[in-house]
Protein backbone atom coordinates (compact mmCIF):
# COMPACT_ATOMS: atom_id res chain seq x y z
CA UNK A 1 0.00 0.00 0.00
CA UNK A 2 1.70 3.72 -1.11
CA UNK A 3 1.78 6.23 1.34
CA UNK A 4 -1.42 7.92 -1.13
CA UNK A 5 -3.82 5.06 -0.10
CA UNK A 6 -2.72 5.42 3.32
CA UNK A 7 -3.44 9.04 3.17
CA UNK A 8 -6.48 8.47 1.42
CA UNK A 9 -7.94 6.08 3.56
CA UNK A 10 -7.04 8.22 6.54
CA UNK A 11 -8.96 10.82 5.52
CA UNK A 12 -11.83 8.89 4.55
CA UNK A 13 -11.90 7.76 7.97
CA UNK A 14 -11.93 11.26 9.33
CA UNK A 15 -14.36 12.10 6.87
CA UNK A 16 -16.75 9.02 8.30
CA UNK A 17 -15.89 10.36 11.97
CA UNK A 18 -17.33 13.29 11.35
CA UNK A 19 -20.45 11.79 9.04
CA UNK A 20 -21.23 9.22 11.80
CA UNK A 21 -21.49 12.72 14.59
CA UNK A 22 -24.30 14.41 11.98
CA UNK A 23 -26.03 11.43 12.10
CA UNK A 24 -25.96 10.73 15.98
CA UNK A 25 -26.92 14.31 16.05
CA UNK A 26 -29.98 14.16 13.41
CA UNK A 27 -31.18 10.93 15.40
CA UNK A 28 -31.33 12.77 18.74
CA UNK A 29 -33.26 15.78 16.64
CA UNK A 30 -35.92 13.29 15.38
CA UNK A 31 -36.50 11.88 18.96
CA UNK A 32 -36.95 15.11 20.43
CA UNK A 33 -39.36 15.93 17.50
CA UNK A 34 -41.28 12.91 18.21
CA UNK A 35 -41.20 13.10 21.86
CA UNK A 36 -42.33 16.53 21.44
CA UNK A 37 -45.44 15.54 19.21
CA UNK A 38 -46.25 12.83 21.34
CA UNK A 39 -46.53 15.02 24.10
CA UNK A 40 -48.93 17.26 22.12
CA UNK A 41 -51.00 14.59 21.26
CA UNK A 42 -51.67 14.39 25.09
CA UNK A 43 -52.05 17.59 25.98
CA UNK A 44 -54.40 17.32 22.84
CA UNK A 45 -56.14 14.51 24.24
CA UNK A 46 -56.45 16.35 27.89
CA UNK A 47 -58.51 19.08 26.83
CA UNK A 48 -61.78 18.33 27.69
CA UNK A 49 -65.07 18.75 25.60
CA UNK A 50 -67.10 21.17 27.88
CA UNK A 51 -64.04 22.25 30.32
CA UNK A 52 -62.42 25.67 30.17
CA UNK A 53 -59.03 25.66 31.01
CA UNK A 54 -56.75 28.48 32.08
CA UNK A 55 -53.17 28.13 30.54
CA UNK A 56 -50.14 30.43 30.36
CA UNK A 57 -49.19 31.31 27.21
CA UNK A 58 -45.64 32.57 26.70
CA UNK A 59 -44.65 35.69 25.26
CA UNK A 60 -41.02 35.88 25.38
CA UNK A 61 -38.28 36.53 28.26
CA UNK A 62 -39.84 34.32 30.96
CA UNK A 63 -43.48 37.06 30.27
CA UNK A 64 -46.31 34.85 30.49
CA UNK A 65 -49.85 36.02 29.56
CA UNK A 66 -53.08 34.25 31.17
CA UNK A 67 -55.41 32.57 28.53
CA UNK A 68 -58.21 30.61 28.29
CA UNK A 69 -58.60 27.28 26.48
CA UNK A 70 -62.15 27.39 24.83
CA UNK A 71 -63.39 23.25 24.32
CA UNK A 72 -64.69 22.32 20.79
CA UNK A 73 -62.96 25.42 19.29
CA UNK A 74 -60.83 24.92 16.25
CA UNK A 75 -56.80 24.87 16.67
CA UNK A 76 -54.79 26.61 14.70
CA UNK A 77 -51.87 24.30 13.00
CA UNK A 78 -48.56 25.01 12.02
CA UNK A 79 -48.17 23.21 8.27
CA UNK A 80 -44.91 25.03 7.48
CA UNK A 81 -43.15 27.44 5.44
CA UNK A 82 -45.16 30.19 7.48
CA UNK A 83 -48.39 29.06 6.60
CA UNK A 84 -50.97 27.64 9.40
CA UNK A 85 -54.75 26.41 9.11
CA UNK A 86 -57.72 25.64 11.48
CA UNK A 87 -58.38 22.14 12.09
CA UNK A 88 -60.91 20.52 14.38
CA UNK A 89 -58.99 18.87 17.49
CA UNK A 90 -59.57 15.27 15.97
CA UNK A 91 -58.38 16.40 12.72
CA UNK A 92 -55.06 18.09 14.45
CA UNK A 93 -54.22 14.61 16.16
CA UNK A 94 -54.30 12.77 12.97
CA UNK A 95 -52.34 15.64 11.46
CA UNK A 96 -49.74 15.12 14.47
CA UNK A 97 -50.13 10.96 14.32
CA UNK A 98 -48.86 10.77 10.13
CA UNK A 99 -46.26 13.87 11.36
CA UNK A 100 -44.79 10.98 13.87
CA UNK A 101 -45.02 8.28 11.33
CA UNK A 102 -43.20 10.56 8.91
CA UNK A 103 -40.45 10.82 11.47
CA UNK A 104 -40.11 7.17 12.75
CA UNK A 105 -39.17 6.37 8.71
CA UNK A 106 -36.84 8.93 8.98
CA UNK A 107 -35.56 7.25 12.54
CA UNK A 108 -35.00 4.23 10.79
CA UNK A 109 -33.17 5.20 7.50
CA UNK A 110 -31.03 7.52 9.69
CA UNK A 111 -30.51 4.38 12.11
CA UNK A 112 -29.88 2.40 8.82
CA UNK A 113 -27.04 5.11 7.65
CA UNK A 114 -25.14 5.21 10.99
CA UNK A 115 -25.01 1.69 11.07
CA UNK A 116 -23.74 1.55 6.98
CA UNK A 117 -21.49 4.36 7.99
CA UNK A 118 -19.94 2.54 11.23
CA UNK A 119 -19.39 -0.45 9.78
CA UNK A 120 -17.29 0.99 6.60
CA UNK A 121 -15.46 3.33 9.31
CA UNK A 122 -14.78 0.14 11.27
CA UNK A 123 -13.21 -1.50 8.22
CA UNK A 124 -10.96 1.61 7.27
CA UNK A 125 -9.68 1.18 10.61
CA UNK A 126 -9.08 -2.18 10.24
CA UNK A 127 -7.40 -1.40 7.15
CA UNK A 128 -5.48 1.03 8.48
CA UNK A 129 -4.04 -0.98 11.37
CA UNK A 130 -3.73 -4.03 9.19
CA UNK A 131 -1.05 -1.39 7.32
CA UNK A 132 0.48 -0.33 10.40
CA UNK A 133 1.23 -3.48 11.52
CA UNK A 134 2.63 -5.17 8.32
CA UNK A 135 4.83 -1.67 8.13
CA UNK A 136 6.20 -2.36 12.22
CA UNK A 137 6.99 -6.43 11.01
CA UNK A 138 8.71 -4.82 7.78
CA UNK A 139 11.06 -2.16 9.91
CA UNK A 140 12.44 -4.82 12.32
Amino acid sequence: MSEEQLQAIYYQIQMLESYLVDLIQKERTIVKVIQEASSSIESIGGIAENEHLETLVPLGLGAYAKAKIIPNEKMILNIGAGAAIERDKDSTINYIESRIKEMQVALQDTATQKQQVAAKLEQNKQELNNFLQNARKLSK
